[in-house]
């Protein structure tokens, strides 16, 4: 019974059992059903808003393409009217252009007939001219030939004897250069130690005791010596010398003299002192006689007084600007009488007033007055002839009376402006020329320059593919008044501007 109903429930149990998961199974696909439908129509209708949202942009997109091309379209009807009034502007140019073309033509066609027609005319006039000329001077075509070859004949003969006067002159002014040429190297070929001015002179003691003793007790024995000669005596710490200070060369070399000598004797007194000078004045006018018979016979200069050959001896103890004045004068001597041998002047004349150009500047110191005065008053007073009295007397001067005188300016000139002939000259000297070259080759065009005759000329050379002759002239000019307006100079600068052109051809 038990089992029975065991099995029965069991069955009942199923029965119930497979009845629920049935009537389960059911419900749940139900819903699912609606949950898929529910889903479906939501798809349903995203995709029927995209669609909706993709018709309205395509028709968006359509209408803006459409815009589009209907703009393009209108831009170009634009360019195509355009192009067709264009188009119609150039025909119509195009048109009158022809119809000018054709009435120039016209004109030009009756321009040729009437040329034609009047060359004709004029070949016509040209006959009878020719036949009336014929009748009137009563000769042929032929013989008026012959005329008028005869008188070209006659004009290029006077053509050539034209150019032959030419020639000649030129040929004149190509000697002169050479002669001034000649002329600069005689000047130059003067050359001459130079002795630069001294106020002091030293002279060497044996030992530094000798200092004590030139003193003297208390001093009278340098008191002494600076009474007798005129000349400062100074003794400080140079071992084993004493210096000798004295604006007058002459006394100055006397007094070295006479300490030279007591120093050698040794005895050292005011007696001693007074004739020791004494023989030292004499010494040393013995040796102004003789410089100045030198000087006279190194020139070949005859027929002076005595007191002008001691005048001039007396300039060798002479300086001016650091230049020996002796040395000087008979450097001018030999210049001048060179210059006066080439220009053909008097060679006597000249060599002498050079030589005596600056005698006055012996007596400088005595007389008042400027030394071409005082020299020329000196050399008339002494039967000097006039003419060299002259040249004395102008060699300072703007204006000569004689072209002696005038060689013997331009001499002095030369003497002084020597490099190294005056103790600031050297440095001067080469600072001129440098200024010279600078001033004249900052120009276009200038390839080289170069100051020489002590800087009293500049030649100038310059590039002739750059420079013609009409500008090289001008360059000259231009070059001058640079110098005149720039620079200070003695005298006056030579400016040559040279134009050279070459032309170089090899045979193979």
């Amino acid at each position: 019974m038990d089992f029975i109903t065991v099995i029965l429930a069991v069955l009942i149990g199923l029965s119930v059992g497979g009845g629920a998961g049935y009537y389960g199974r059911r419900l749940v696909s139900a819903r699912r059903i609606d949950s898929a439908q529910e889903e479906a129509e939501r798809i349903l209708e995203t995709a029927q808003e995209q669609s909706r949202n993709a018709v309205i942009e395509a028709k968006e997109e359509s209408l803006r393409l459409r815009s589009e091309w209907e703009s393009e379209l209108r831009d170009q009807r634009s360019e195509i009217k355009k192009s067709e009034r264009r188009l119609g502007n150039r025909e119509e140019n195009l048109e009158k252009r022809a119809t000018n073309l054709d009435r120039r033509e016209r004109r030009l066609s009756k321009m040729e007939q009437q040329a034609e027609q009047t060359e004709t005319e004029l070949d016509d006039l040209k006959q009878q001219g020719l036949a009336k000329i014929e009748e009137i001077s009563e000769m042929s075509q032929a013989q008026a030939e012959a005329t008028l070859m005869r008188q070209a004949e006659e004009e290029i003969q006077h053509d050539i004897a034209k150019r032959y006067r030419d020639i000649e002159i030129q040929a004149q002014e190509d000697a002169h250069a050479l002669s001034s040429r000649i002329l600069a190297t005689s000047i130059q070929r003067m050359a001459a130690d130079v002795v630069s001015e001294m106020t002091v002179t030293s002279v060497p003691l044996p030992s530094d005791d000798m200092k004590g003793r030139l003193i003297g007790r208390e001093g009278r024995n340098i008191r002494a010596i600076e009474k007798s000669t005129g000349v400062d005596l100074i003794i400080d710490d140079t071992p084993e010398s004493v210096t000798l200070s004295c604006f007058d060369p002459v006394r100055r070399e006397v007094a070295r003299i006479a300490v030279s000598k007591l120093i050698a004797d040794g005895r050292i007194h005011p007696a001693r002192i007074e004739d020791m000078v004494n023989r030292a004045e004499k010494e040393v006018q013995t040796a102004i006689w003789k410089a100045g018979e030198e000087a006279v016979f190194d020139t070949g200069v005859r027929g002076l007084n005595p007191e002008i050959i001691r005048l001039l001896g007396q300039l060798k103890f002479r300086y001016s600007y650091g230049e020996n004045v002796l040395q000087h004068s008979l450097e001018v001597a030999h210049i001048a009488a060179m210059i006066a041998s080439e220009v053909g002047a008097n060679v006597k004349v000249a060599k002498v007033g050079g030589l005596l150009h600056d005698i006055g500047k012996a007596l400088s110191h005595e007389v008042e007055g400027p030394h071409a005065e005082i020299g020329a008053e000196v050399a008339r007073k002494h039967n000097v002839a006039r003419r060299i009295c002259a040249c004395i007397a102008e060699h300072h001067d703007d204006v000569m009376s004689s072209p002696e005188a005038f060689i013997v300016a331009a001499a002095d000139a030369i003497s002084a402006a020597r490099p190294g002939a005056r103790r600031d000259t050297v440095e001067n000297y080469m600072k001129r020329l440098r200024e010279l070259e600078e001033v004249a080759g900052n120009y276009d065009g200038v390839e080289r320059c170069f100051a020489i005759q002590a800087g009293r000329e500049v030649r100038v050379m310059v590039k002739p593919d750059s420079i013609d002759d009409v500008m090289a002239a001008k360059m000259a000019r231009d070059i001058v008044k640079n110098i005149e307006q720039n620079l200070a100079y003695p005298g006056q600068i030579k400016v040559m501007v040279i134009r050279e052109s070459r032309k170089v051809e090899y045979a193979r």
